[in-house]
């Protein structure tokens, strides 16, 4: 997969991933990049301007909670919105990922006899 289809495909499930995070547990916003960045490989930078605009948009609220190791942290929670637009979003990636497997599974015995015929 080339570098920039990558980056794309990580733009494009950056909100969903980070709803799907907070439907799970309340985060701040540290702790929601690391695990991004470790499952989709996200950098921390995105997640700054992505929370303050979902705080914005009415999906997440936020609370302050001690730290052990400095100031209070600033914790995100789904509101009801938050767990709407996720469920939304949820069902319209299920259909998309069904439709792109469908079409690259339609698309591999044409692939496998064009490479089929080349090689003779």
């Amino acid at each position: 997969m080339t570098e920039s289809l990558l980056v794309q495909l990580r733009k494009g499930v950056l909100d969903m991933c980070v709803l799907a995070m907070l439907a799970e547990r309340d985060g701040y916003a540290y702790d929601i990049a690391s695990r991004l960045a470790g499952a989709i490989g996200m950098g921390e930078g995105t997640i700054y301007p992505l929370m303050r605009r979902m705080q914005a948009d009415g999906l997440v609220k936020t609370y302050l909670e001690e730290s052990s190791s400095g100031p209070p942290r600033k914790y995100y929670q789904l509101t009801r919105a938050g767990h709407a637009a996720f469920a939304a979003q949820q069902a319209e990636w299920n259909g998309f990922v069904a439709s792109v497997a469908k079409v690259l599974a339609d698309a591999r015995p044409a692939t496998t006899a064009k490479a089929a015929g080349a090689s003779r």
